[in-house]
């Protein structure tokens, strides 16, 4: 694939929410995300890019400790588009998978802000991953969040 396409790596992933600043919040006193800047973009040159048509949005990026990105995106249009899937094994569903060092107290820290984990931390049975506990949790929109710690060394 990256001989055809040239790919380089991953930039960014994004998520489109109802309310920017729930999700800022989010994101950051949730998750711990540091928010790195906010805008409004628009016009024929966002249609170009996303097919949405009268796309004006306010966006925010927030980026984890390792330095990745997520670009927020909070559309004129809101729920007129749809909504995420609740259930994490509905088709279009997905999530963004974070290594965390104690996920205990990264699930309470997420209900603590008022929302919920989906289930309760598993060690993974085997394979590369073997003992590396996992939970999901949601966040606003039903925006699914998984938890994994890696086992002690």
């Amino acid at each position: 694939m990256t001989k055809t396409t040239h790919l380089v790596g991953v930039d960014h992933a994004g998520f489109t929410v109802s309310s920017l600043d729930e999700s800022i919040h989010f994101w950051t006193q949730a998750l711990g995300f540091e928010l790195q800047r906010q805008s409004e973009m628009g016009g024929d040159f966002l249609y170009q890019v996303t097919g949405v048509d009268d796309p004006n949005v306010r966006t925010a990026i927030v980026s984890a400790p390792n330095g990745f990105m997520v670009e927020l995106l909070q559309y004129s249009g809101g729920r007129q588009h749809g909504a995420a899937p609740e259930s994490a094994g509905a088709i279009g569903a997905a999530h963004l998978a974070l290594t965390v060092e104690d996920i205990h107290s990264a699930i309470a820290r997420v209900e603590a802000a008022g929302w919920k984990a989906k289930g309760s931390p598993q060690p993974i049975p085997g394979g590369p991953r073997k003992g590396t506990l996992a939970a999901y949790v949601s966040g606003p929109d039903h925006i699914t969040i998984e938890f994994m710690q890696p086992p002690s060394r």
